[in-house]
């Protein structure tokens, strides 16, 4: 785990006990978006950064989840979701930028507001694409770049400046299916799959 990893990875620890909090502030910026993307999740499904498990309750009960988490202290609150919901996910520890599965593993990805504290956007939507079937899902949603001042300026001083989900996607692989945005167009939402 390269350093800038391991301090996201210090981050996300730190802020896993008080992380929940904000659920109700993300419902009212998400709407439905949870359950309309995790619905249509398929098969074998893979979470990527599935911090405290805020998604487990929309997938559908005949779909296998699996979630993979940076964050110990996430995974924790993940793991008492699943068991206050009764949902039987397999959860374990893991960087979404060198994924612990085989090629092909998955039939479905689902990435909900994660993507944009990776460090390699690209790397992790490359490990994605790798870890899906071909034809496989990939279902997103995810923050976009900032296009006005002052935060478009906040954005290019950084090391690597946010892109647009769907860019990155495509440039991993992906195909994209469709794509929109929501939370007063913070947020966008990307349904893509892997080319066969």
């Amino acid at each position: 785990m390269d350093e800038r990893t391991e301090r996201v990875r210090g981050q996300w620890n730190r802020m896993a006990r008080g992380y929940d909090r904000g659920e109700r502030v993300q419902r009212l910026v998400l709407g439905g978006t949870r359950a309309r993307l995790c619905g249509r999740a398929r098969g074998r499904v893979l979470e990527v950064a599935v911090g405290t498990g805020h998604n487990l309750r929309y997938y559908p009960e005949d779909v296998e989840v699996t979630g993979v988490d940076l964050s110990p202290g996430m995974l924790e609150g993940a793991r008492a979701r699943a068991a206050e919901l009764g949902v039987g996910a397999r959860l374990r520890e893991g960087d979404a930028q060198d994924l612990p599965f085989g090629d092909g593993e998955f039939d479905t990805v689902v990435c909900a507001l994660a993507l944009c504290a990776i460090p390699d956007q690209y790397r992790a939507l490359s490990e994605m694409h790798r870890v899906l079937r071909p034809g496989g899902l990939l279902l997103l949603v995810d923050h976009v770049e900032y296009t006005r001042w002052p935060l478009r300026a906040r954005e290019a001083r950084k090391d690597r400046p946010r892109r647009l989900p769907r860019h990155v996607a495509v440039d991993a692989g992906f195909v994209v299916d469709h794509h929109d945005r929501t939370g007063l167009g913070f947020i966008e939402r990307v349904i893509a799959h892997r080319g066969v």
